[in-house]
């Protein structure tokens, strides 16, 4: 599903998820895996595997694998169920990236506004007069 309009948030690309059967079995399965080394470290954690010098370092090893599991369960979620979206962006031009309005430039005034104005401005630089 494509659109030919070129409208600021207009759906440029739409590809459907594939949602493979496959890919949600494997996230079952590593989600177990998860929940398994999650609970082993937390055991480990509690029984204070710490202290010692080789029980720190299975414990970071726990910690690495429960990180590495997690990243393959999103990298497969998000490959398999989230669908491809590309819509149109406005394009920023370079004085946009520094300033709120072209206006404003060359810089603002101090004078003339009152300190609340200046403090809400400092605090929120989107502040509208």
């Amino acid at each position: 599903m494509s659109t030919k309009g070129s409208n600021y948030g207009d759906i440029h690309r739409y590809e459907p998820a594939r949602e493979s059967t496959a890919a949600a079995v494997a996230i079952v399965l590593l989600t177990v895996i998860e929940i398994v080394f999650v609970g082993l470290f937390t055991f480990g954690l509690v029984n204070g595997w710490g202290l010692d010098e080789v029980g720190n370092m299975y414990l970071g090893f726990l910690l690495a694998i429960i990180f590495v599991d997690l990243a393959f369960i999103l990298m497969l979620y998000r490959k398999e169920f989230l669908p491809d979206v590309m819509i149109v962006k406005k394009r920023r031009r370079k004085w946009e990236d520094l300033y709120i309005r072209e206006e404003d430039a060359d810089g603002v005034s101090i004078g003339g506004t009152s300190a609340m104005d200046t403090l809400k401005r400092a605090v929120y630089p989107y502040y509208k007069k």
